[in-house]
């Protein structure tokens, strides 16, 4: 699948105090103990949040660090504090990140016959390799239309909702998940794509061959157990970032793989994607 460039949204312009005291505070870090991790002073942590004193660049920089702000909030936080940007946005489709998507490409396609995906802070798949096509086999073309969110394929019940067998616990597990990021980055955005999927119906799933029997294989962690082609397939989901990056769109890209958790699921995915 061609890698597409996401979207970003404008940021309030705020002062650098009231930003970082609201950083500190859904972090539940106290002035004293931000003042340690940061080599300051509990005095000084306050007199840039009441606006008494302005941090040097450096300053906010390490207060962010120790907060975990989001790149893209780091940049928010030096706008606010009257310095420029340090972190570039750079365009997923601009020739300066070739390196970036081909290395995605050559990731995702490797890990075939499993499903794998990238997305954006957003959840748009930006890229997806063919076990995750397999899987949305007989998907509306309305919830195909680019751009395509995971939320949104996941959840909707025309999507893939009727055919996960597990899907009360799976949507928790996916709601949750946007509960922490949401609380993590403060996107209004994001916060709305949450009230939409929530607000979905829960369909029944499209099979029903009465109660299920206890699992065959001892899951380590949370399965997707979904229906293609008349049988279960089970999956357990493992999401990945990039480390350190410097750049608000390589930060905000995960890539998301689906290990088979049974033998049963190894075999099929094998013989239909050799």
């Amino acid at each position: 699948m061609t890698i597409v460039p996401s979207a970003t949204a404008a940021r309030p312009a705020q002062g650098v105090g009231p930003l970082l005291r609201a950083w500190r505070e859904q972090r539940r870090v106290s002035q004293l103990e931000l003042a340690l991790r940061a080599d300051s002073s509990a005095r000084h942590i306050s007199f840039i949040e009441t606006g008494r004193s302005r941090p040097s660049e450096e300053m906010v920089l390490r207060l962010a660090e120790h907060l975990d702000v989001p790149v893209r909030e780091r940049n928010a936080l030096l706008l606010a504090a009257g310095y420029a940007p340090r972190f570039p946005e750079t365009p997923l489709d601009d020739p300066a990140l070739d390196a970036l998507r081909e290395g995605i490409e050559r990731l995702i396609q490797g890990y075939e016959p499993y499903p794998a995906l990238v997305f954006d802070a957003a959840y748009h798949v930006v890229a997806a390799n063919r076990g995750i096509m397999m899987l949305l086999d007989g998907i509306p073309e309305s919830l195909l239309r680019p751009p395509l969110n995971t939320m949104r394929l996941t959840l909707h019940p025309e999507g893939l909702a009727p055919r996960i067998r597990n899907l009360r616990e799976w949507r928790g597990h996916l709601l949750e998940q946007m509960r922490r990021q949401i609380a993590l980055r403060r996107s209004e955005s994001l916060r709305e794509l949450y009230e939409e999927v929530s607000a979905y119906p829960v369909p029944a799933p499209e099979t029903d061959d009465g109660p299920e029997q206890p699992d065959p294989v001892p899951y380590f962690a949370l399965p997707m157990r979904i229906e293609h082609e008349g049988r279960t397939l089970s999956f357990i989901s493992s999401t990945s970032t990039f480390n350190t990056p410097m750049d608000v769109t390589v930060a905000e890209l995960a890539i998301e793989t689906f290990l088979p958790a049974d033998p049963s699921t190894v075999k099929y995915l094998h013989s239909l994607l050799p």
